[in-house]
């Protein structure tokens, strides 16, 4: 079996599907090869690569001459790495330090692809979709894919690491008195959510927090705040800034406060459970947006915006959800449809097959 070198930028949302293609790839044989850039520190540490490669990158910008003297030196290690390593295929998951890559790998008519995980097509994919063989998707329409990139488009689905695999499908919690609520986002959204949540939660009667478990991903700097600010509320809670083993989390939820970034979205899908999901904010592609109507539209959750999100009305929903067992079960069966369980299998399959065949 061949080495198949993967591309992605060291944030969770970029890594993880990588992650999960690249432990499919090892069960079938292939050695995994990951460039990415300083944030796999962070993220990357169950990755399965024989070799990580952290490769210079920038945003694109003409007007910073420094960005475009990073993304050349770049270009530069990454073809350099590439022609002494010889794969066969290079799959980019997003990000700007995947574009060195899969521009060296293009050059060097290597077989490609490139990956991306939310509803509207990233930048960077977006300028690598005319260069690459083919494009793999998660939803079955990509928005910002340019015309002339349509034919190479292959619906796959996110692919999911194997810890949400062993979930998949989970059966949904009965709500036998207990509501057990899971909240967790990017930094960004933990930030909001460690603001947000303890006002809505005052809001919400006695006897409802009496019955309701909280376990709440909070930045570290935030955990004491928090804390101090339920500690008098009567109900059980449990902060932490992370959760090595989340998927099992997801699974305990009757429902997820969450942020909808492509990973989070692919997860609950999987595991099956509903939840209110607060975009991030003020993305010029809004991504994350985008990913919360597909979900809402399967019926599988609900959206919040945070600029308008009300502490009462928040509270007076969660009161409502959580006395209506039926409606989560339902949401739950929608969560399940919408989720692709198979798709690091497809795109696996996709991999093999340009890596054989697909050498331009």
């Amino acid at each position: 079996m061949g080495l198949i070198v993967l591309a992605a930028g060291g944030t969770g949302g970029h890594l993880f599907p990588a992650q999960a293609l690249a432990e499919e790839l090892t069960r079938r044989g292939h050695a995994i090869h990951l460039m990415t850039d300083e944030r796999v520190r962070d993220y990357g540490k169950n990755f399965p690569a024989a070799e990580t490669h952290v490769v210079p990158s920038a945003t694109l910008s003409w007007r910073q001459p420094w960005r475009m003297a990073r993304l050349a030196e770049g270009f530069g290690k990454a073809r350099a790495i590439l022609k002494r390593t010889a794969p066969s295929a290079v799959v980019g998951f997003g990000g700007y330090p995947s574009f060195p890559p899969l521009v060296a790998a293009w050059q060097l008519r290597i077989p490609t692809i490139v990956h991306d995980a939310n509803a509207v097509m990233g930048r960077a994919n977006c300028m690598l979709s005319g260069l690459v063989t083919a494009v793999a998707s998660s939803f079955p329409e990509l928005q910002g894919l340019p015309p002339k990139a349509l034919a190479k488009l292959v619906v796959t689905g996110n692919p999911v690491r194997d810890a949400v695999l062993r979930e998949r499908a989970a059966p949904y919690p009965a709500l036998d008195g207990q509501f057990n609520l899971l909240v967790f986002g990017g930094s960004q959204g933990a930030r909001f959510f460690a603001e947000f949540m303890p006002r809505a939660v005052e809001h919400l009667s006695t006897d409802f927090r009496g019955r309701m478990t909280l376990v709440q991903q909070c930045r570290p700097e935030d955990i004491e705040t928090v804390r101090a600010a339920y500690a008098p509320l009567g109900f059980q809670f449990e902060l932490q800034p992370f959760f090595a083993d989340m998927p099992k989390r997801i699974a305990a939820a009757h429902l997820v406060i969450c942020r909808s970034g492509a990973s989070t979205i692919a997860e609950l899908g999987v595991v099956g459970r509903p939840a209110i999901m607060v975009p991030l904010p003020g993305a010029i592609d809004q991504d994350q947006l985008r990913n919360a109507e597909s979900f809402a539209h399967a019926g599988a959750g609900w959206i919040r915006p945070q600029g308008s999100a009300d502490p009462g009305e928040f509270a007076a929903f969660l009161t409502r959800l959580g006395g209506s067992g039926e409606e989560l079960a339902r949401a739950s069966v929608a969560a399940l449809a919408h989720g692709r369980p198979d798709a690091a299998l497809r795109l696996a399959d996709l991999t093999e097959k340009i890596a054989t065949r697909g050498i331009k």
